[in-house]
């Protein structure tokens, strides 16, 4: 018997309330983060130094937040987008959790919402994705959106039991283990060089350009793409996309623009931050190619006192294509109204548009002493 399976589901293909386990299990090993830091360069030091995590409360370097982002997205594109036509939104995204090279990972969607377009042929779909360890604690939760086709996949497998589920209570903003404040506020530790922008430089309203770019190449986007296991074959089969995508060509993942665009801005932001508290209000507003170059804007939105030696301060993050962010804030361009609801001033150039909120540094007074 000559069979083809499909994979993915279309819009009649979703129950609400369902839980879809991800067939994916994979154990994050040091040559994974090691590609992942390499590609990204995101100058946050605990994800990328073990003195920097121990230093925090952390027992070790722990996986970079983005790349569980990254693994969670693409492990449930199996069963929730390889169908889907777009990735529209991220929703409440957070790390409540620290994982550790060595940890195998699993992940599994529950379905929040569907509900159809006013033309009929499409619907937009709702689901919170949990990706768990192997002692089934919770590293990463997110709400996501993606638009879809009505009508089902006939040719997909049935799925196979399981007896996953996942909590409804509310998930921590940062593992228990990251202290609030230091053991001795009075005596903060000393320092060896490292990035110049602590939470009292993060200024309300201030806007940075953010100076360097980074093109795209076509043999990382894929083996990325790969890597984490997304199997949707808008990123990787030429063949699939002369037919079937708006480029008539192979379309960069979202997870990873939103990465890149998010490594860029670090430097001026994020190099004193000690943990990502959470993501929100996310959107694609346009696809990337490979041979594009992004650049990134942020705006800072707010800020608060956390403790002596730490504060929260919320960015929105603006990522742009093939134009340096500064020459379009010249130009008048409005990069921080959401592209969503302008009825006019669209930024052709924007693709994607995301709220970061960070644990930062607070400055070390100059005449503290170890």
């Amino acid at each position: 018997m000559l069979r083809s399976y499909r994979y993915g589901r279309r819009l009649d293909d979703f129950d609400v309330d369902a839980i879809y386990a991800h067939p994916w299990d994979v154990t994050v090993d040091e040559g994974t983060l090691a590609l992942f830091s390499a590609s990204f360069q995101d100058a946050l030091p605990v994800y990328a130094s073990r003195e920097a995590a121990r230093a925090v409360g952390l027992r070790d370097r722990p996986v970079h937040p983005l790349l569980l982002l990254n693994l969670g997205l693409s492990f449930s594109v199996h069963d929730v987008s390889e169908q889907a036509i777009a990735h529209l939104a991220y929703i409440d995204v957070r790390f409540p959790n620290a994982c550790y090279p060595g940890d195998t990972l699993r992940a599994s969607s529950r379905v929040i919402g569907k509900k159809p377009v006013s033309q009929g042929d499409k619907g937009v779909v709702h689901v919170r994705t949990h990706v768990v360890n192997q002692d089934d604690v919770l590293v990463c939760s997110f709400e996501r959106k993606a638009l879809v086709r009505t009508g089902r996949v006939e040719e997909r497998p049935p799925d196979p039991p399981h007896d996953v589920t996942q909590r409804d209570d509310d998930p921590g903003r940062r593992p228990p283990e990251i202290a609030l404040a230091a053991p001795s506020p009075t005596r903060p530790p000393t320092r060896r060089g490292g990035f110049a922008t602590f939470w009292e430089d993060l200024a309300v309203d201030d806007v940075y350009a953010h100076d360097t770019g980074r093109t795209v190449s076509e043999a990382e986007h894929m083996t990325l793409s790969t890597l984490t296991r997304n199997s949707h074959p808008l990123h990787f089969d030429e063949r699939y996309c002369q037919q079937s995508s708006f480029a008539r060509t192979r379309v960069v993942h979202g997870g990873l623009v939103l990465s890149w665009v998010l490594a860029l801005s670090s430097r001026d932001t994020a190099g004193n931050g000690v943990w990502d508290l959470g993501l929100d209000d996310g959107v694609h507003s346009s696809g990337v190619l490979a041979g594009d170059t992004l650049f990134a804007a942020t705006k800072v939105l707010a800020r608060e006192e956390v403790g002596p030696l730490l504060g929260s301060v919320t960015l929105r993050v603006v990522g742009v294509k093939n134009t340096h962010p500064r020459a379009l804030i010249e130009q008048g361009a409005d990069l921080f109204t959401p592209e969503l609801g302008k009825t006019e001033g669209k930024v052709k150039e924007k693709v994607v548009e995301i709220s970061r909120t960070l644990l930062v540094r607070r400055r070390v007074p100059a005449t503290s002493t170890p």
